[in-house]
């Protein structure tokens, strides 16, 4: 079961103007073979399929925790790309002044055809994620294989779109991903060393580019974050201590599990779009439904 707090990771700056193709590029971070939906369904169907898991409890702890915190970065992702795209078009209600007209030159039509001006379940370009993208064997050395290869692929998505856009929401968000999913890619790395003897360290890290070269990921390292396994759980997940546990491969700082789920900060509040009738209907509509609905019971 999964304990949702109406709260969101971070606090999100404003973008500096609305930016439809921005909110696109993120769109990967989102449904992209690597996105989020792809991490979070990942890891939250072998911990639904995993076998032995008293024999193997500390790494069962590790793949069901670190899926819970995946739901909150799509819900990360999905703000961001809202906030992109907030006020993108003319306000308007009047159809035949096309409120739209400026979506026309936007990447991804799907925002403005397909949705409120809001996140999809897509890419990029559009293409929708899917079930194919789930790698769930059976077997947890390949199973912890394919998730640091997951999460290393997911880090150079990130750092693509971080060089794409100077959006301060989207450096902000892709800042904070950068820093938890790189405790991800540890976390896996760590498990494998645990279940195998390998030595890792050397890879670090992949892509070759130091989360500190981003002020916005050296800003959160710098208080700590990157070494720290929050527990998504008031009781259970009790053993991703025997995981999670010694230098960090980068910095060689001490690896901890927090007792506590992030403090976070209130979602945005995402103002109506008019033209859409989001989230609102036409009063004089209302009212001749409401007139329709009285005459009706009268008839009765």
């Amino acid at each position: 079961m999964i304990l949702r707090l109406d709260r969101i990771a971070i606090d999100l700056p404003e973008p500096k103007a609305p930016s439809p193709n921005a909110a696109s590029a993120v769109q990967e971070l989102m449904g992209g073979r690597f996105g989020e939906m792809s991490t979070l369904m990942n890891y939250t169907f072998q911990s639904f399929n995993f076998r032995g898991r008293d024999k193997l409890r500390p790494f069962y702890d590790l793949i069901a925790n670190i899926a819970a915190e995946e739901y909150s970065h799509i819900e990360l992702v999905a703000y961001t790309i809202n906030l992109l795209l907030t006020n993108s078009t003319a306000q308007g209600t009047d159809p035949t002044k096309t409120p739209l007209a400026s979506a026309l030159d936007a990447r991804n039509h799907y925002h403005f055809i397909a949705s409120g001006q809001t996140a999809l379940p897509v890419d990029s370009m559009g293409n929708p994620w899917n079930g194919s993208y789930v790698f769930s064997s059976g077997n947890l050395k390949l199973d912890l294989l394919h998730n640091f290869f997951l999460e290393c692929g997911a880090r150079g998505n990130k750092i693509r779109a971080y060089e794409m856009t100077d959006d301060p929401t989207a450096r902000a968000m892709i800042g904070y991903l950068l820093v938890r999913g790189g405790v991800h890619v540890v976390a896996y790395a760590r498990a494998l060393e645990k279940l195998t003897g390998a030595d890792l360290k050397p890879l670090f890290p992949i892509p070759d580019i130091s989360n500190q070269k981003f002020p916005e990921a050296r800003k959160l390292e710098d208080q700590g974050l990157h070494r720290i396994m929050f527990r998504f759980s008031p009781e259970d997940y009790r053993e991703l201590s025997k995981v999670w546990n010694g230098p960090h491969p980068e910095d060689g700082s001490e690896l901890v599990v927090e007792d506590a789920i992030p403090a976070g900060a209130p979602p945005p509040n995402l103002p109506e779009e008019p033209q859409l009738t989001a989230p609102g209907v036409d009063p004089e509509m209302l009212r001749d439904m409401m007139s329709w609905m009285e005459n009706g019971k009268r008839f009765r």
